[in-house]
């Protein structure tokens, strides 16, 4: 059997490997080592920041519950969450804030029907 030389496919992931390292600066968009480690780097905080992310926005939500919260006569936010989840409410803290946020005639309603 003949032997068949990489040439094609090395080129075509070398030329990919550019393409995704495109707008990096300095030799990290030109050369093939420095973009792949910078590529290699990027990918790793990518990942570790999507998980980030998820806490990120749960921590917005509290900041946002609690303000909500104790403009409605409540005392804190930890002790209207007790409450809700005594009363049996299954609303979670994304649709709460949004309810505090955009709709605050819903959530104090809520809010009256838990105290």
């Amino acid at each position: 059997m003949t032997r068949i030389k990489g040439g094609i496919t090395a080129l075509k992931r070398k030329k990919n490997l550019l393409a995704r390292a495109k707008g990096y600066r300095g030799i990290r968009s030109k050369k093939i080592a420095p973009a792949h480690e910078a590529l290699m780097r990027a990918g790793r905080y990518a990942f570790a920041h999507r998980r980030d992310k998820k806490t990120d926005f749960r921590q917005l939500w509290i900041v946002r519950l609690n303000a909500a919260v104790r403009d409605n006569g409540h005392k804190s936010y930890s002790t209207f969450i007790a409450k809700l989840k005594k009363n049996g409410f299954q609303l979670d803290r994304k649709v709460l804030a949004e309810f505090a946020a955009d709709h605050p005639q819903i959530f104090a309603r809520i809010a009256k029907q838990v105290i």
